[in-house]
């Protein structure tokens, strides 16, 4: 096993312009309304949440990526050379779910010629152990809500807006890691 240095997680989502439909207040008989061209036209967005295992100091790190379409094994191989970048190459244990793009054998051949990477897989059907879940959450509630826009860069300067509020808050990244109750930093074992 690899000297571990950072813990990251890994999740894809999407945008549209079909508007992320949310409650909102509006004055009494004047029931709000979206209009919108009924487009299917989608943005892939990618992101990796880390922090460092034996360094709380360091704090947590965000990486983001955003393209049109969806990510498949070239396109994620591709963000993965930008997260060994973004960590400097230092070694990284990577945790995602079950994609057939991350498990792939072309992934796997990559991925066994990297001396940075180990990847572990998060258990079927349990998106509430990944930290990602809740920052596409938290975008999609607050920047992309009701967002009933022409162009499909309008939606992703939304996304993109809120990864930078994310990133801008010291507190919210770590929030996302402690929210899944998985232990980030054990106890020292007392002698």
């Amino acid at each position: 096993m690899k000297k571990r240095a950072w813990i990251v997680f890994f999740d894809e989502s999407g945008v549209s312009l079909l508007p992320q439909i949310r409650r909102t207040y509006a004055p009494l008989g004047r029931t709000p309304t979206l209009r919108h061209r009924l487009n299917w036209r989608r943005a892939g967005m990618a992101a990796a949440l880390g922090y460092h295992a034996t360094d709380r100091e360091r704090g947590p790190r965000l990486c983001f990526h955003l393209k049109p379409g969806s990510y498949d094994t070239t396109s994620l191989i591709e963000v993965l050379e930008q997260i060994k970048t973004f960590y400097a190459g230092e070694p990284v244990v990577l945790v995602w779910d079950g994609l057939s793009a991350h498990w792939s054998r072309g992934m796997r051949a990559w991925v066994g010629e990297q001396d940075w990477l180990e990847l572990e897989r998060l258990p079927a059907y349990a998106p509430e152990l990944n930290p990602v879940e809740l920052l596409w959450s938290a975008i999609k509630a607050r920047e992309l809500a009701n967002l009933a826009e022409d162009h499909l860069a309008d939606v992703a300067d939304a996304a993109e807006r809120g990864i930078h509020r994310v990133c801008s808050s010291e507190q919210l990244p770590w929030s996302f890691l402690t929210h899944t109750s998985l232990t980030i930093h054990p106890q020292t074992p007392q002698n």
